[in-house]
């Protein structure tokens, strides 16, 4: 089955200094036997500590080199720190050179696709400006992706991006074969009910929280994306408060199952 766990899975256990990205990379691989990586720059070095700043090359080189060590696949890279949106145009200077950085970055680490955000949660209200300007600057950065051979776009994480209405009218404008939509499933602030549906043709990948996880509404939510013909990985995402080690087997467990049922 294509699953794989979502690096802010063990935010808390990093927080607590007993894991890295490295950690990460062997739970995965020898504890839960994936051979998937889904990376969050958050947990990197050198970022861990300023989310707008760069992880050094020399640790990206390293984190490669674990990756192919364990014969691991990126399925995608969750970046914050580079969204596309701010009111202060200098800050979206800074945050689009942040998002033209981790592209390449997710091409030497051998990624296959790059969550970028619309913006932060000041986002809201959208304005016709930020609309426009999200736009042509995802159809520059679907440009740079087609030509390393990634996807690209945003996750209804916040602000303006919660309203499956703006990732739909954002994904028609863009129009771009590299550009997609990584769906946090059932996460919206507006018309959760059909959400899903609304932006399932451009989803490139999935975030599977503990909530949805555990929802009456879970297999029907999977079933709203194989229904378009959805073929990717589903991304466990769950920060579970405490005991993160069984509350992850649960989880993928659980996902099997709705997986199975679907069968």
């Amino acid at each position: 089955m294509k699953i794989s766990i979502g690096g802010f899975s063990f935010f808390n256990t990093m927080k607590e200094g007993k894991m890295d990205t490295f950690g990460y990379l062997e739970s995965s691989k020898y504890r839960y036997r994936l051979d998937t990586v889904d990376l969050w720059n958050g947990a990197f070095i050198g970022v861990r500590d300023d989310i707008f700043s760069l992880p050094d090359e020399a640790y990206i080189t390293k984190l490669r080199e674990a990756i192919d060590e364990k014969e691991m696949k990126v399925v995608n890279i969750a970046v914050d720190g580079a969204h596309m949106w701010d009111e202060d145009p200098d800050k979206r200077k800074l945050l689009f050179n942040n998002a033209v950085a981790y592209l390449k970055i997710s091409d030497t680490l051998g990624a296959t696709s790059v969550r970028i955000d619309t913006g932060d949660k000041s986002s809201v209200p959208e304005t016709e400006e930020q609309f426009e300007y999200t736009v042509k600057k995802f159809q520059e950065l679907s440009q740079i992706a087609a030509d390393l051979g990634l996807i690209v776009g945003p996750e209804n994480h916040m602000g303006t991006a919660k309203n499956p209405h703006y990732l739909k009218k954002v994904a028609e404008a863009v129009n771009h074969p590299s550009f997609g939509i990584l769906l946090h499933m059932g996460r919206w602030d507006v018309d959760e009910e059909i959400g899903d549906s609304l932006v399932a043709p451009w989803v490139y990948h999935t975030h599977f929280d503990g909530k949805t996880v555990a929802s009456s509404k879970a297999e029907e939510l999977v079933k709203t994306l194989l229904d378009v013909g959805y073929d990717g990985y589903w991304g466990i995402e769950y920060n579970s408060p405490a005991n993160q080690y069984l509350e992850m087997d649960w989880a993928i467990a659980s996902v099997k199952r709705i997986l199975t049922n679907l069968k």
